[in-house]
């Protein structure tokens, strides 16, 4: 299955640069999987499209700015100053880190993503802050700018990369973060820290769509998938099965596995909002290798394309996605490639808002 089946032209006026102030102002467009239509409704239609004994899952993964900028020092800066400590070390340029996996925390220890990138090497060392608060060494380096750092210790790390980070947006968001962006690009129910980008379906709820949920009936409950690399890293080969997706860590509550095992025990529907979600709980049924959820934590690295037969998810809300992204794959998957592409021509034409801060699309 060749990666250039998942392409479709998007022109750049369509990308979202920024949130509507109304989170469910956003149009969503209705797909069904069953015929191929689809319906130009509101997000605020969302609530009235739900089955009664539909179980809602929601990804409560938070993201953090975990987004630096500082200064690098070479191997042979770092050598002088050691052999002349009176000399100092010599700062070479400046450094872009992206924070995407915490490997430990005492000392802390992160996998990331650099730039510039070729020029990083093993052994140097990254200062971050006017008062160089936080200082980081080099102890790994992969493909792709991937990187693997060991930050010196300080009281309290996240504090310092709260202060000093920024949130990191996108790299099709082409601005740099503003202040509202720290409340803005985060869902309204965000509570575990830990994503370097949002689940962007949940992006459109808020406590008034909530409540009309609630008023329904309708069952909620929450996953946690801490979004990593694998958003921020395009697919580079050119057969979608030579990609290999990053690992990204989740938990799955007992009382959340009791919940989704009940539903899918009478046979209800399980309505995933957002990508993430859907990985996290097909993920878990491949663990019991049949249509349960089980309660734990680990690291998730299911890839999902078509030809995948989904085991929990019955319904899927999600964001528009990047041509021959890995999740544009996974919806295509659940709703059948022709389907979702002819849909995504449909949204274009009708100049829908695309991507993190875009609009979104209903399919079921």
């Amino acid at each position: 299955m060749l990666v250039s089946d998942f392409d479709y032209h998007l022109p750049p006026k369509l990308i979202a640069q920024e949130p509507l102030a109304d989170r469910a102002a956003s149009r969503l467009l209705h797909l069904q999987q069953a015929t191929g239509e689809w319906h130009d409704r509101g997000f605020r239609d969302f609530p009235g499209l739900l089955r009664a004994d539909d179980l809602l899952v929601l990804n409560n993964t938070r993201v953090f700015p975990a987004r630096l900028f500082g200064h690098r020092s070479g191997a042979r800066a770092q050598a002088v100053s050691r052999q002349n400590p009176a000399a100092g070390e010599f700062l070479q340029g400046k450094v872009e880190v992206l924070l995407s996996r915490q490997l430990s925390s005492e000392p802390e220890v992160w996998k990331c993503l650099v730039h510039p990138g070729r020029k990083i090497g093993l052994g140097e060392r990254l200062w971050f802050g006017s008062d160089r608060e936080l200082q980081a060494e080099v102890i790994g380096r992969g493909s792709f700018g991937e990187r693997t750092i060991r930050f010196h210790p300080v009281p309290d790390f996240f504090a310092a990369v709260d202060r000093l980070g920024h949130v990191p947006l996108p790299p099709y968001i082409d601005r740099p973060d503003q202040a509202e962006d720290r409340e803005r690009y985060q869902t309204v129910y965000a509570r575990e820290r830990g994503s370097v980008a949002a689940p962007t379906a949940g992006l459109h709820f808020t406590p008034e769509i909530f409540e009309r949920i609630r008023n329904r009936g309708i069952e909620t409950t929450e996953i946690t998938l801490h979004v990593g690399l694998g958003t921020f890293q395009p697919v580079h080969s050119e057969e979608v099965e030579q990609h290999q997706l990053h690992r990204e860590w989740y938990s799955i509550s007992p009382q959340a596995a009791t919940q989704l095992n009940a539903a899918l025990e009478a046979k209800r529907r399980v309505v995933a909002v957002g990508t993430t979600t859907v990985r996290t709980l097909e993920y878990s049924a491949g663990l019991t290798g049949g249509a349960r959820v089980q309660a734990g934590s680990g690291e998730a690295g299911l890839f999902i394309y078509p030809g995948y037969q989904f085991r929990v998810v019955g319904a899927l809300l999600t964001n528009f996605h990047l041509p021959k992204s890995t999740l544009l794959m996974l919806v295509c998957a659940f709703a059948g490639r022709e389907r979702v592409l002819a849909a995504y021509r449909h949204a274009v034409a009708q100049h829908y808002r695309f991507y993190s801060y875009g609009d979104c699309m209903f399919v079921e």
